[in-house]
């Protein structure tokens, strides 16, 4: 039973015969329900070889080398600043990425990428189906993973069958164990490498060896062991048809003119087996020979039509290919094609792929805007914050002299890699006399390296200066100046009276 047919669908009614009591009746009709979802039937892919399997091995290397190596590599910011390239540093409420620093109040960068990545998936969909499914979705690549190691130490599909129809002894306990044992260690492996994300990787790397590293960093490798060993080694294709949602989606985006793989049946049909010397008059090129559905690591027929559990790996095409060269037949019988090409093909007509359309100029386009977008906001971005409070309890004081004085919280974020020195000064308000509180008397602001300072500035204005028409609250301007570039920026806030 595959998972589309996998739905209650209540067998008929039946009323009890005379002398048949009412409860049996119920429980035969229960029995006749089909279940909700089928058991699963283990799927075991066969390797194939090819362009496309070669193709997929090289974006498991490269991914995989990204996502191990990626903690590892150093970006030089200065004396005070960690050297990591990519570091999430929860801690100090920072995210570096090689040239970039991101602060919590710029999370709209992050926003930015994730708006990119999705339109970017959006355009690949609409181009080629599910092509990221097949080749670069971290599930497909640790799943693939998994299954090398499974096929190193229980060999290749028809091996591996004969493995499980076998009784349990050493031979299949040793096989197994050690299958057990190799996925354990990616896991691990793979969580390690995510929690040095998030600190210092070689300092984490010899605290997790010694027993020395946070508790939350031991709880965070485990969840992420525990869930890569799952969804990698056990889950495998139940997470892309059952948990993933993009296969659902995805068929908002694809069109007649969407590249996906395909089973060329008017060629390939009347399938049927073939014996040498034979004639091909009168029938199709398909010798039923099942290898396409041998090294499907979903499980299914692509002869059957587009499904919702192929996710676009092509390595059918590579089984195919393989079949009909040996056989003396041309190749891509199975092959990535439009369905408006199929369509072509089968009233004898030539068709062109049409990359170009509508769909895809639309995407390019919000890709191109976002972009520009990015980059204006990272050229632009300001390398000092200022924020001003100004204090509400109370809101102003009335001394002895006849002077109001209003006192505020001013926070100066530095996001330069060095340290600065700020000067403090206000403009709009007459005879108004500035103090920082525990200045040393200079009247300047020492900020340190990519830091935060918060001062308190009390900002004193004489009687002579206070008009009694004026309105209880005066708007005016503090400005806080660079020292050495002597750029300021000013923040608008208000004196009470």
């Amino acid at each position: 039973m595959t998972p589309s047919d996998a739905y209650i669908i209540p067998a008929p009614h039946r009323e009890a015969a005379p002398g048949v009591a009412r409860h049996n009746v119920a429980a035969v009709n229960r029995a006749e329900e089909r279940r909700l979802y089928a058991d699963r039937q283990k799927i075991y892919p066969k390797l194939a070889h090819g362009r496309f399997r070669g193709l997929k091995w090289l974006v498991m290397g490269v991914t995989l080398g990204i996502y191990y190596g990626l903690p590892w590599l150093r970006w030089h910011r200065g004396p005070d600043l960690p050297d990591q390239a990519v570091l999430l540093d929860i801690a100090n409420n920072r995210f570096f990425f090689f040239f970039l620093e991101i602060w919590p109040q710029e999370f709209y960068f992050v926003t930015g990428l994730l708006v990119l990545a999705a339109l970017t998936l959006f355009l690949l969909t609409s181009l080629a189906g599910r092509v990221w499914c097949g080749y670069a979705c971290p599930q497909t690549v640790w799943t693939d993973l998994m299954v090398l190691v499974e096929r190193f130490w229980q060999g290749d599909r028809n091996a591996r069958l004969r493995l499980d129809k076998e009784k349990w002894g050493p031979r299949k306990l040793y096989k197994k164990a050690v299958t057990h044992a190799s996925w354990l260690i990616i896991a691990a492996l793979t969580g390690g490498a995510l929690v040095f994300y998030f600190r210092d990787a070689p300092t984490l790397a010899v605290e997790l060896v010694t027993g020395a590293a946070p508790a939350i960093a031991y709880m965070f490798l485990g969840i992420f062991t525990a869930s890569t060993y799952l969804l990698g080694g056990i889950a495998r294709e139940q997470v892309c048809i059952y948990m993933c949602p993009w296969p659902r989606i995805q068929g908002a985006m694809v069109d007649q003119d969407t590249l996906l793989i395909s089973y060329r049946d008017q060629r390939g049909e009347p399938r049927g087996a073939h014996k040498k010397g034979q004639s091909w008059d009168h029938r199709g090129d398909c010798i039923d020979c099942k290898a396409c559905v041998a090294v499907c690591p979903m499980g299914i027929d692509i002869r059957d039509g587009s499904q919702l559990e192929c996710i676009q790996c092509a390595l059918c095409i590579d089984a195919c290919n393989d079949i009909m060269s040996r056989i003396g037949r041309p190749r891509n019988l199975i092959a990535y094609d439009t369905i408006a090409g199929r369509q072509a093909a089968a009233n004898g007509l030539d068709s062109n792929v049409r990359l170009l359309r509508t769909r895809t100029l639309l995407y390019g386009g919000l890709i191109a805007l976002v972009a520009v977008i990015m980059l204006a906001a990272v050229l632009l971005r300001s390398t000092v914050e200022i924020n001003i409070l100004h204090d509400r309890n109370p809101p102003f004081v009335l001394l002895s002299d006849g002077s109001v004085r209003n006192a505020y919280t001013v926070k100066i974020l530095n996001k330069m890699h060095e340290p600065r020195v700020f000067g403090l000064s206000t403009r709009g308000l007459p005879g108004a006399l500035l103090t920082i509180v525990g200045s040393n008397g200079d009247g300047n602001i020492r900020v340190g390296t990519d830091d935060l300072r918060e001062v308190r500035v009390l900002v004193t204005v004489p009687v002579s200066y206070l008009a009694p028409q004026a309105p209880a609250g005066s708007a005016f301007v503090m400005i806080v100046t660079d020292v050495a570039s002597r750029h300021g920026n000013e923040r608008t806030t208000h004196f009470q009276r």
